[in-house]
């Protein structure tokens, strides 16, 4: 069977230093923040380019402390996409903020920044780009009109680290960045974690607080805040992998390659390239007709997909009622729900493998 993403592949190419790194933590008797924590914030912070990072229990989390930390609450409005995990939607309910969905631009699957000026009301703080499957969101038009309208900006990271837009780090460019390590992320943990990057030293110094009940440094709180702290075992893991981060994402991004080169001339709408940014592929989704009986085909061939994502999140149950939707719906959301597809894509996928599933994508329209 291949599966459409291997964590446990990723552990055994790295399993030698991970076992190390989680037997330093052992030994150290430290197991609740502390030095392993610190290391891997500054590793990451360095590898984005700068600023300061603080390290949660999850990506969610880190969407959750940074629309707190930017004083984002009750009554207010967030405006993001449907299209994508339903974490993002959650965080801005979590915080008392209202949800106001847009849709998606067809190509590329991310935030249509042309929808966003019918969005705004004058209790829009914020805006979260969601970089999803590992492409940027238009960075260059969204930047603008948040400057514009004086909204915040989050970066959602999740599906996007090590990712570039015009040779900056993806994170790095908004007001705050949002990363997951959930075990399936190009960078994963062996567990749940997640982290918040900014440039702004004083929204750090906030999420900080915030992670651990709105502790300051003397233990003395200003507010109320959550336990969401970045496990000492999990940070040891994540800075023993992300030194082989790049290596990780060009294969991703080889194997993408491959898929693109030989699936060119089906009746299927591949990735188009990034403009702007570097795509790192933490999922590879094409769009066709007839989805599920593709995937069932492939299933029956020992192939893994999965659908990124089937249910809009305006049509999920407790979050439909509490969205804002435009008049005119989601037209375009809707549309490719039904039609997309997510190929098996991971470090550990060897040539032979990615050549077995295009050669059973093949075979299938050669018969329809």
């Amino acid at each position: 069977m291949i599966p459409w993403a291997s964590p446990l592949a990723q552990y055994r190419a790295h399993e030698d230093s991970i076992r190390a790194a989680i037997a330093r933590v052992l030994n150290s008797g430290n197991y609740i923040l502390g030095e392993e924590v610190e290391s891997f914030e500054r590793a990451f912070a360095d590898y984005c380019g700068g600023g300061q990072a603080v390290g949660v229990a999850s990506g969610t989390d880190a969407l959750i402390l940074a629309l707190r930390a930017l004083d984002i609450g009750r009554g207010d409005e967030v405006i993001t996409v449907s299209h994508t995990a339903v974490a993002t939607i959650a965080a801005i309910l979590a915080t008392g903020a209202v949800p106001a969905l847009i849709d998606v631009d067809e190509t590329t699957m991310t935030l249509d920044a042309n929808a966003v000026e019918v969005a705004l009301t004058p209790r829009t703080k914020a805006l979260i780009a969601v970089h999803l499957y590992g492409r940027a969101a238009d960075l260059d038009a969204i930047v603008g009109i948040v400057r514009q309208h004086k909204l915040a900006l989050i970066e959602d990271c999740a599906q996007a680290v090590g990712g570039r837009y015009r040779g900056r780090r993806l994170g790095s460019i908004g007001d705050v960045g949002c990363f997951s390590f959930y075990p399936t992320k190009n960078l994963g943990a062996i567990g749940d974690g997640g982290l918040v990057l900014s440039a702004d030293a004083k929204i750090a110094a906030h999420v900080k607080r915030l992670r651990q009940y709105g502790w300051d440094d003397a233990r003395d709180t200003h507010e109320a805040g959550l336990n969401s702290r970045l496990d000492p075992l999990q940070a040891a893991i994540l800075a023993s992998k992300l030194p082989h981060l790049e290596t990780d994402n060009s294969r991703r991004i080889a194997i993408a390659a491959r898929y693109g080169s030989a699936l060119a001339d089906l009746p299927l709408v591949l990735p188009p390239a990034s403009c702007g940014g570097d795509h790192v592929y933490h999922l590879y989704v094409v769009a066709c007709e007839q989805r599920d009986r593709l995937r069932a085909h492939l299933a029956a061939d020992g192939i893994g997909t999965a659908v990124h994502y089937p249910v809009p999140v305006h049509h999920q149950r407790g979050y439909a009622e509490r969205v804002i939707v435009p008049e005119n719906g989601l037209p375009v959301t809707e549309k490719i729900v039904g039609r997309i597809l997510s190929l098996p894509i991971y470090p550990g996928l060897s040539d032979t493998d990615v050549d077995r599933v295009v050669e059973s994508i093949r075979r299938y329209y050669q018969r329809t």
